[in-house]
């Protein structure tokens, strides 16, 4: 028997829902919803919009006012316990004289230990109520908590066989405008975008978000004026990017991967850029939790090859470009069908004329 009730499971779903309006503007914060209710009936209620500002459970207590008291508190996430850009949740909790708080998940930070909090003031919690919901509010935020390194999401364009450019290079535009919009929704819920220098010369690519062109959902939710840029990170080694760029005339903060650069490469003993250490640094250093990446066929495989796939977001296009175009990856140099990477498809949906396929990379290092 479930030590939850059907009224837990319908409150816990609410604050799960109110956690998704902040997809667009929370991160690098997780994404948090909290109600509180009273008799079954909801008297608070609310989420974490942007960081620096209230937290879900504040903006909950705020709408419950004298009615906090005694209540039931849903969560998504462990209440914090300490201070940041903002007081700490638990205390706040404890001051409104909750009686029981029911959290989704704990807390990956290891700075947290809201739980521990409620419960030496006396207060009853429970932990696990659509934890896997939970968990996948914020995929980002809880790898970088437990791994060190950001969520990586690959997107890649090709053509029906394949293929990601003609033989001569040309690739603008395989896939419709439709899919070229859903692109700008996914750079919009990012923190950074990755590219290198070589991709941004060719295409002369800004990499930020561009309000018009989200979809018309989108800009219904997120006003122009509420648009987080995502950082735009450039794998430069060969320092070949020039102020002439729109990447340069365009909103948004770049970090240039150069030895002259926003932050010096690791290089692996064959002079490559070490891409993991070079994802722990961004991941430490500049808060990333979620990398957007969009790159050609060289970059593919070597994150690929090197396991720091977490998701391939792959648009097809109905083309065919001919064996004598740019592949997906290149060669792989696999020689057995147990070396072949396997990919775990979590969605295939029509986009405009396009077809875009969400995949999990599963037999990563």
């Amino acid at each position: 028997m479930s030590e939850f009730s059907s009224l837990d499971y319908k409150m816990m779903s609410r604050a799960i829902t109110l956690a998704k309006s902040g997809i667009y503007t929370t991160p690098p914060n997780p994404n948090v919803g909290c109600v509180i209710v009273r008799d079954e009936l909801i008297v608070g209620e609310g989420f974490h919009y942007r960081a620096g500002e209230p937290h879900a459970e504040i903006n909950a207590l705020m709408m419950a006012g004298d009615k906090a008291a005694g209540t039931t508190v849903y969560v998504t996430l462990e209440p914090c316990s300490h201070y940041g850009r903002t007081p700490p949740c638990a205390s706040a909790l404890i001051q409104a004289n909750v009686a029981k708080v029911i959290c989704a998940m704990e807390d990956p930070n290891p700075k947290v230990e809201g739980i521990k909090m409620l419960r030496d003031a006396g207060i009853e919690v429970q932990v696990g109520l659509l934890k896997d919901d939970a968990k996948a509010l914020s995929p980002a935020f809880v790898k970088r908590m437990t791994t060190g390194l950001p969520f990586v999401q690959l997107k890649i364009a090709a053509s029906l066989d394949g293929q990601t450019a003609l033989s001569n290079g040309h690739s603008q535009w395989i896939t419709s405008m439709q899919a070229r919009s859903d692109v700008q929704r996914y750079r919009a819920q990012s923190d950074a975008v990755l590219s290198t220098s070589k991709t941004v010369i060719e295409d002369n690519a800004s990499l930020n978000v561009r309000w018009s062109e989200l979809p018309d959902s989108v800009r219904h939710q997120l006003p122009e004026k509420e648009v987080r840029q995502p950082k735009r990170v450039i794998l430069d080694r060969q320092n070949e990017l020039t102020p002439d760029l729109k990447l340069f005339s365009t909103t948004g903060a770049r970090i240039i991967v150069s030895e002259q650069g926003d932050l010096n490469p690791h290089l692996t003993p064959s002079g490559q850029v070490d891409l993991k250490a070079t994802f722990a640094d961004l991941a430490s250093n500049f808060g990333i939790n979620h990398l957007w990446v969009e790159a050609g066929s060289t970059l593919a495989r070597s994150l690929i090859q090197q396991g720091l796939v977490d998701e391939l977001v792959l648009y097809l296009s109905p083309k065919i470009m001919g064996s004598d175009g740019r592949g997906l990856f290149g060669a792989l140099g696999l020689s057995s069908m147990e070396e072949t990477i396997e990919l775990d498809i979590k969605e295939v949906r029509q986009v405009g004329p396009d077809i875009r396929i969400t995949a999990q990379v599963k037999n990563k290092e």
